[in-house]
C-alpha cells in the first residue's frame, strides 16, 4: 500500500529551536533529526503525534491552525463539537451555556460529531464480523494510522473501512440546510478539532472533505467561549436552540475503552503512542499476544482527552465527560443511514 503525501500541521519554529534533541529523542517513528543546531522534519515519516511539542521546552514547535474569522465567509456557519470540548469545562458550566456562547460567536449552527456514532458503530461491526484477519483495528486515530503505515505495514490490511463520526455528522448536517434551502457554496461546517492529527488527516490526500472547510483548535475556541462566559452577569439564562441530544454510548465512543467496550469477543483499548507501539511489537514478533479480535489504539493519553490542542488537564476532562453522560439515556436515532454517502 503506497502512502499518500500528508500534510502536516504541526511546525517547527527554527529561530526558536536550539537543537536540544529532546523532540528527536521522543519522535516514535525517528522523524525528527538535529541538523546544524535545528531541528528537522523527515515528512514522510512524521505522524503528528504531539509528542515533540510536548516535550519542546521552548515552545519552538507549534500547531497551525485555521483563521477564526473564515467562518464569516458563509451565510450559514456551522461548528461541529466533540464530546471532549464540552469537557473542557467545568460540572458547574452547562452544555446550554457552552452552546450559547458558540452562537454569540456567530455561529448559525450547532450540532455534536458524536452524532452518527450508532450509525458507524454497526458499519464497524458489519465489517468484523467479514473479516478473514484479526485483530480488527480502529480506523479514528489518525496519528495511529500513519503509525500502522510507517513502523507496522504488515497490519495495514487489519484497519477498519470507516470514516470517522465528524465526516458522516458533516454529510449529514449540509444535507439537512441544502434540504432547509441552504445554497451549499454559502454553507461552511468548521470542526473543533483536538488534536494535530486529526487536522493533518482532513488536509491531507485530496484535502478537505466537500463538506468541512476549516477546523478550528480546541484551545483557541476554548478562550473565546471561556471569555464570554466569564463576562456574564451571575443571573444570565442561556437562550438557544440546542443540538439533538447524545446518547451515553456517543459521548464516551471518544474516550479510552469507548469503543473497545461495545463489540463482542476479546476487546483491547490502549493509549499513549509508546503504549501502543510496545503492544504492535509484541503482537507482531511474538506469542505473547493471541486471539484478540478489536484493537482500539490511541496515540494519546487519555485518547482525545488528552490531545496537544485540550487545554484542560486530561483526567478532569475524562472525569466531566463520564459524569456528563451518565445522566444521559439512551436517545431515538434521529437519521437515516440509508441517507448518508457510503462510509
Amino acid at each position: 500500500m503506497e502512502i499518500p503525501k500528508f500534510y502536516h500541521a504541526l511546525k517547527i519554529r527554527t529561530e526558536r529551536c536550539v537543537g536540544c534533541t529532546h523532540c528527536m529523542t521522543e519522535c516514535p517513528t525517528g522523524a525528527i533529526r538535529i541538523k546544524e543546531e535545528k531541528a528537522t522534519i523527515r515528512k514522510d515519516w512524521y505522524i503528528d503525534c504531539g509528542e515533540c511539542l510536548n516535550k519542546c521546552p521552548v515552545e519552538a514547535i507549534y500547531v497551525e491552525e485555521d483563521d477564526f474569522d473564515t467562518i464569516f465567509n458563509y451565510k450559514h456557519r456551522v461548528v461541529l463539537v466533540p464530546a471532549v470540548f464540552i469537557g473542557q469545562f467545568s460540572k458547574y458550566i452547562t452544555q446550554e451555556e457552552v452552546f450559547s456562547a458558540l452562537y454569540e460567536l456567530g455561529f448559525t449552527h450547532v450540532y455534536q460529531v458524536e452524532f452518527t456514532t450508532d450509525m458507524i458503530h454497526r458499519e464497524m461491526q458489519r465489517q468484523m464480523e467479514r473479516a478473514e484477519d484479526k485483530p480488527v483495528i480502529s480506523p479514528f486515530c489518525p496519528a495511529i494510522v500513519r503509525l500502522i503505515q510507517i513502523r507496522f505495514p504488515s497490519l495495514l490490511d487489519n484497519i477498519l473501512l470507516v470514516k470517522p463520526p465528524v465526516n458522516a455528522t458533516a454529510t449529514f448536517y449540509h444535507k439537512v440546510l441544502e434540504e432547509e434551502g441552504a445554497s451549499p457554496e454559502e454553507t461552511g461546517i468548521f470542526y473543533v478539532i483536538p488534536c494535530a492529527a486529526k487536522i493533518a488527516a482532513l488536509k491531507s490526500a485530496d484535502g478537505y472533505s466537500s463538506t468541512i472547510k476549516g477546523v478550528i483548535n480546541t484551545d483557541t475556541l476554548y478562550n473565546k467561549v471561556y471569555y464570554i462566559l466569564s463576562n456574564r452577569p451571575k443571573d444570565f439564562k442561556p437562550d438557544c436552540q440546542l443540538p439533538p441530544p447524545l446518547t451515553r454510548k456517543e459521548m464516551r465512543w471518544s474516550q479510552t475503552g469507548g469503543e473497545a467496550k461495545n463489540f463482542s469477543g476479546r476487546c483491547l483499548a490502549i493509549d499513549e503512542i509508546h503504549n501502543v507501539i510496545d503492544f504492535l511489537e509484541r503482537m507482531e514478533n511474538t506469542n505473547e499476544v493471541r486471539n484478540v479480535d478489536f484493537l482500539e489504539l490511541r496515540a494519546c493519553d487519555r485518547s482525545y482527552a488528552g490531545g496537544v490542542l485540550a487545554p484542560a488537564n486530561r483526567f478532569l476532562t475524562q472525569e466531566r465527560i463520564m459524569k456528563r453522560s451518565s445522566k444521559l439515556d439512551k436517545a431515538p436515532m434521529l437519521y437515516d443511514s440509508e441517507n448518508l454517502e457510503a462510509l
